[in-house]
């Protein structure tokens, strides 16, 4: 039986391959070789983890603190009989598990659609015929054809390649399609220099090829990438963290609080039966019933907002996990550049041109010292622009508003720096029709076209290529009078030097002329004596807005990474451009080769010196994640590739491009970027610190309801008196003030300088030492107000029921008061105006005509023992809740941050 050991495959010659695989390379395999192969390797498939079923996945939803207590609490009132409050409560707990399930099950789809990746077709020689098969039934050994438009089946060594071009971005990265070839390589080449290699899923651009299958399945690189994929475990975002420790720390208080009043009341001679209703009216008033439903909305609103500017959040919490961001890692192509190829660089005659413009719209000069450059007086700019565009396979073409191509984008950049030099390459391609071509092959690294010239005896031939293959063959240079002159190799070689350490990607351009007696023209036809025209230089330039960004983030306290597929000069060029490497980060590059040296520790210490990273392998992308969150970092990971999924399923938010991005990296995402710019992320990022500053305003001002409710409650145990507040009353203002208050707060525009604040420290607990310290003034203050209120209502008319009507509403008016308080953290609302929040001012009147309706009518004075209030009552009541707005105030005043506050 076969025995495929691990084995490098690109290091061993077409033979040794052959030979290994126990295969012919004429033949093929035999029908009984691919049945006991089949038995052996299993189908040519992915494997799928197991998931769990979905009434476990939903049942899992309520294994949360917070809802244990929201549990709790619809129990509570069960046994109160107070059945709409427990449908209320059991409903926001609902509703938060029936989200989480299909975030959840829609995040399992990830895999599932790297699966379905793989049902297609592929070519094979089976038994010396040529047949079409489903890609499941390949095996190793199995000899698979490659045409254009082909996706490849299996990873296969090449046998033979002819102009074989393969697209291979969604697996290594790389920006441009990889020409191929079978030359043997070392043994230490990386995945992404591996061109003897055709892998699964990539995508056949231009030329031909036969291979040989050398892993099938799970096997396969993209196997690999789908294991990496089963095993990533998505890490809880920072806001549910917090949550999670702040909801088991207040579930302990509430039950300490309960277990005290039992006990006190137990102590003073009460009955057992009047203490268990105590505890648990004091359970009820320090259950914040509204947080869940509070999030939930803030963060769906944030979602709303964060559509607007161009990102899809597809998982709600990382509405929230933006604003922690401390790392953001980004994919060179596509996100920071335009992912269109530009010429920018032009030297003919040895002269250097400027090309202004960027992308595929051919809106720009060429420019020479600043002005327009005339063609007219340069005539190897001329002809050096004009092979770029007839020797070409490329198509430039406009669509609606946008100009589209067709064919590689190299070639396609070449048209449009022609038509900005003043030449319409629809008009040369009429002038000079072509009539015979000599196509690029990776061995010669060059192409050549053949068109008619004016003289009937001789055809133009123009060559593009690499600049070591054109130079070889060129035995003299255009001037710019269009006259011959002798070549200055080392002139070229050292402009062509310059252009490269810019990060471009250099082609040069000659021509001759080719006699037409001379019939079809081949490789000895062009292989000397020819005329050197000019370089062209091309860069993927960075998108304008990006510069800005990367400054933005710099100010915010976010460190910016690239990391990307592409070289490594490249990358450093684009990253000098943007801004990217600050005076505080190394001006260097990390190649996936210096990871592939490091273990874990030594990576861990690394990689928060270096801001980019090239050349990197889908597994060392996911490497570099953990590594930043083994440092504590809150890392954003942007990707469009299927290489790119378990990197972006790791990340505590995965950013995903919506353009370009695979469904498999949309899949494994958290976000997705319609317009698949890194600006859109940033603006995320605000987004994502308003809507936490948010969330936390709600807490700080909710929590002094729920601390001064149950305060109330013990308070009046210790004392021997009757309850202020009874339990119905409590829930009536947890769930009114929280629906028409405190939702409100969803509402709040971001506040100014948000961008200025480092991020929030990972650590850092969900409330710092002066909120806590807010919290507990106005706790102190309700309840001191609603025993005075209470006590004063009883002594004056010795009626129960008002007496209680005015320890409710002294709750509810002093919470709408300390309400506007909160809008600003750290800011009195006395320096603010109260406008920006028409939503705040609409809910506080909403919520006054509740209490006009609890107070006065009177069916709602059956259901809660409420009492008719004079206007004296209301005034006791007006300066309670005035003396709460502004001892917080002047808390502020008194406490206020000499520095941007980390929130």
């Amino acid at each position: 039986m076969l025995s495929l050991e691990k084995k490098h495959w690109h290091h061993l010659t077409d033979k040794e391959s052959i030979d290994a695989l126990e295969t012919d390379e004429i033949r093929g395999l035999t029908s009984d070789q691919v049945y006991e192969r089949q038995k052996c390797f299993g189908l040519n498939q992915l494997s799928v983890k197991q998931q769990k079923s979905n009434l476990r996945l939903f049942f899992s939803q309520f294994n949360q603190p917070l809802i244990y207590i929201l549990l709790a609490a619809t129990l509570i009132t069960l046994l109160l009989k107070e059945w709409v409050d427990a449908s209320v409560i059991f409903g926001v707990v609902l509703v938060n598990a029936v989200i989480g399930f299909m975030q959840e099950r829609k995040a399992i789809k990830a895999i599932a659609a790297l699966a379905n990746a793989m049902n297609y077709e592929a070519t094979v020689i089976r038994d010396k015929q040529k047949r079409q098969i489903a890609v499941q039934q390949l095996v190793p050994g199995d000899l698979v054809l490659l045409q254009s438009g082909d996706k490849v089946p299996a990873d296969l060594r090449l046998l033979h390649s002819r102009d074989l071009y393969i697209d291979e971005s969604s697996l290594t990265g790389e920006s441009v399609p990889v020409a191929k070839n079978t030359t043997l390589l070392p043994i230490e080449s990386m995945l992404v220099d591996q061109h003897n290699m055709a892998f699964s899923t990539s995508l056949v651009t231009y030329g031909v090829g036969k291979g040989v299958v050398v892993t099938t399945g799970d096997a396969t690189e993209i196997g690999k990438i789908n294991a990496l994929l089963a095993r990533t475990t998505k890490l809880q975002t920072p806001l549910l963290k917090k949550m999670e420790k702040f909801s088991q720390a207040l579930l302990w208080v509430i039950l300490f609080l309960a277990g005290m009043t039992f006990l006190f009341g137990i102590m003073h001679g009460e009955s057992w039966l009047d203490m268990f209703m105590a505890a648990v009216a004091l359970a009820v008033g320090a259950i914040p019933e509204g947080l869940p439903a509070a999030m939930t909305i803030t963060l769906g609103i944030g979602v709303a907002r964060m559509a607007q500017r161009n990102a899809i959040i597809r998982k709600l919490p990382a509405v929230e996990t933006l604003g922690s961001t401390t790392v953001i890692c980004s994919d060179k192509t596509g996100t920071l550049t335009q992912n269109q190829m530009t010429v920018a660089r032009i030297i003919a005659a040895g002269i250097e041109y400027e090309v202004t413009g960027a992308g595929y719209t051919p809106h720009g000069k060429v420019h020479y010292q600043g002005e327009t450059a005339d063609l007219t007086k340069n005539q190897a700019l001329s002809q050096c622009l004009k092979a770029g565009v007839l020797c070409n396979e490329a198509r430039l073409f406009q669509k609606e508003s946008s100009w589209c191509i067709e064919g590689d984008p190299t070639e396609a950049a070449l048209i449009v720096s022609a038509n900005k030099g003043g030449l319409d390459h629809e008009v040369l391609h009429s002038d000079h029709p072509r009539c015979d071509a000599i196509p690029f092959e990776s061995e010669y690294q060059y192409m050549a076209t053949v068109h008619h010239h004016e003289s009937e005896d001789t055809h133009l031939v123009y060559l593009k290529g690499s600049v070591e293959s054109i130079l070889s063959r060129c035995q003299s240079m255009l001037d710019e009078s269009g006259n011959e002159q002798a070549l200055k190799t080392e002139l070229i070689e050292q402009q062509m030097q310059q252009l490269a350490a810019q990060g471009m990607r250099v082609l040069a351009f000659a021509r001759t002329e080719h006699e037409v007696a001379l019939g079809a023209i081949g490789h000895d036809h062009v292989a000397e004596q020819l005329v050197f025209l000019g370089l062209q230089g091309m860069i993927d330039p960075p998108r304008k807005e990006v510069i800005e960004s990367i400054q933005q983030c710099h100010t915010a306290g976010i460190s910016v990474k690239m990391i990307t597929g592409d070289h490594g000069v490249t990358a450093l060029a684009i990253a000098k451009q943007i801004g990217l490497l600050t005076s505080e980060s190394p001006h260097n590059v990390m190649m996936g080769a210096e990871i592939q040296q490091l273990n874990e520790q030594q990576l861990i210490a690394k990689v928060q010196q270096v801001s980019v990273f090239a050349r990197i392998a889908p597994e060392q992308k996911l490497r570099l994640v953990e590594a930043l969150q083994a440092q504590g970092e809150v890392v954003a990971m942007t990707g469009d590739g299927v290489n790119d999924a378990p990197a972006l399923k790791q990340a505590d938010i995965g950013v995903a491009m919506g353009r370009e991005g695979t469904e498999v990296a949309k899949e494994a995402a958290d976000m997705v970027l319609t317009d698949d710019n890194f600006s859109s992320i940033v603006s995320a990022v605000q987004e994502g610190r308003g809507i936490y500053d948010n969330l936390i305003k709600f807490i700080t001002w909710t929590l002094p309801t729920n601390v001064g409710e149950g305060l109330v409650i013990l308070m009046a145990v210790l004392l021997g008196t009757t309850l202020p507040i009874l339990p119905v009353q409590i829930l009536w203002i947890n769930m009114t003030t929280a629906i028409c208050l405190g939702l409100m707060l969803a509402f709040e525009p971001k506040e100014q300088g948000i961008m200025i604040r480092p991020p929030r420290l990972p650590n850092a607990p969900i409330l710092g030492k002066q909120l806590i310290l807010r919290i507990i003034i106005v706790s102190v203050l309700l309840v001191l107000s609603a025993f005075w209120l209470f006590h004063q209502a009883l002594v004056d008319s010795g009626n129960v029921a008002k007496a209680h009507t005015m320890a409710v509403n002294v709750f509810v008016f002093g919470e709408m008061l300390y309400l506007f308080n909160c809008r600003k953290l750290y800011v009195s609302p006395i320096f603010t105006t109260l406008l920006g929040n028409p939503w705040l001012l609409l809910g506080a009147m909403f919520m006054t005509g509740l209490q006009v309706l609890y107070t006065y009518w009177t069916p709602m004075q059956i259901i809660f023992h409420s009492a008719p209030l004079t206007w004296q009552d209301w005034g006791y009541i007006g300066c309670a809740a005035l003396v709460i707005f502004l001892a917080v105030s002047l808390e502020k005043q008194i406490c206020k941050p000499k520095v941007a506050v980390n929130v």
